[in-house]
C-alpha cells in the first residue's frame, strides 16, 4: 500500500476546502443532450405598468428595445429544484430577499454587459445578479450563461413570433394565435412547448420548454424535443404598449 506524507495529504484537503464552487463564476459542466430547460421571456410595458417605480419602468419609452420586443427574463434549467448550486446560505438569503443590488458583481465581457443592458431592461434593478445566482449557477459561466440566453431571445424576436407581438402592440392576443406562430416558426407542435402568463388583463411572460443544450442545437430543435408544456396558461391578454395607462395599479411586492 502506498503512503503519502501528511503535509502533502493536508495540502490536498487545503486545495480541495478553497477551490471555487459550482456557483462562482467559474467553468460550467457540461450540457447533456437531454438536459431541460425553461425559457423566460417578459413583456415590458405589462411588467411595467404594475411596477412604476423600478428604475427601468421609469426610463422606458416608445422608441426603447423593450418597448416593443420581448425582453429576457432568464434561462431556468429543470426541474425547478434545480437552483442556487454552490451558493452560499447568506447569498441565497440575500437573493430571497430581493436584495440583489448585493450581489456579487458578475464576470461579463464588455459586449455582453451592454448586450444585457438593452434586452434585460431588468438588469437597472439588478435582474440579472438574481437570474445568475438561482439559475445560471447550474448553467456554467455567467457569461456562457447570458450569451446563450440572449441568443435564444434573439431567435424569438427575429421569428413569427416576434412580429406577431409587434403587429398586436395595444390589442389582444389570444394562446391560440400565438401557438400557431410557434408552429408556423419552430415547427408543428412547438406551439404546445409555451406557456402564456398575464396579470391584469395583460400578456406578462412567456415560458417555452427547451430540450438540449442551448449552445449547440436551433431552437427549433430544442423546442421540438421538449415535452409538451402542462403549465397553466391564459387564454388571452393585452399586448400592453409602453407609457403607463390609468387604473392599472401598483404592485411593488411583487417579485419576478
Amino acid at each position: 500500500m502506498r503512503r503519502y506524507p501528511l503535509r502533502s495529504l493536508l495540502l490536498s484537503l487545503l486545495l480541495i476546502a478553497v477551490s471555487p464552487v459550482a456557483g462562482a463564476d467559474q467553468p460550467g459542466r457540461a450540457h447533456a443532450a437531454d438536459a431541460d430547460y425553461l425559457l423566460a421571456l417578459s413583456w415590458q410595458p405589462a411588467f411595467c405598468e404594475t411596477h412604476r417605480n423600478k428604475q427601468e419602468c421609469r426610463s422606458q419609452q416608445v422608441g426603447r428595445y423593450d418597448a416593443s420586443y420581448l425582453s429576457l427574463h432568464g434561462l431556468w434549467p429543470q426541474p425547478k429544484s434545480k437552483v442556487y448550486c454552490g451558493a452560499s446560505k447568506k447569498l441565497r438569503k440575500r437573493d430571497k430577499r430581493g436584495r440583489w443590488q448585493g450581489l456579487p458583481r458578475l464576470q461579463l465581457s464588455t459586449a455582453t454587459r451592454e448586450t444585457l443592458e438593452r434586452v434585460m431592461p431588468g438588469s437597472a434593478s439588478f435582474l440579472h445578479r438574481h437570474e445568475w445566482i438561482k439559475h445560471g449557477s447550474c448553467y456554467g459561466t455567467a457569461e456562457r450563461y447570458f450569451k446563450d440566453s440572449v441568443a435564444l431571445l434573439k431567435a424569438i424576436n427575429q421569428s413569427l413570433v416576434g412580429r406577431l407581438f409587434r403587429e398586436k402592440i395595444g390589442d389582444r392576443l389570444s394562446l391560440d394565435q400565438l401557438r400557431q406562430a410557434f408552429d408556423r416558426a419552430f415547427g408543428a407542435g412547438s406551439g404546445r412547448r409555451v406557456v402564456m402568463k398575464c396579470r391584469k388583463g395583460m400578456i406578462t411572460e412567456l415560458r417555452i420548454a427547451l430540450r438540449g443544450d442551448p449552445s449547440a442545437g436551433s431552437l427549433a430543435e430544442l423546442i421540438q424535443a421538449a415535452s409538451v408544456s402542462n403549465g397553466k396558461s391564459c387564454r388571452k391578454g393585452r399586448v400592453d404598449a409602453a407609457g403607463f395607462s390609468s387604473g392599472a395599479g401598483m404592485d411593488a411586492a411583487h417579485h419576478r
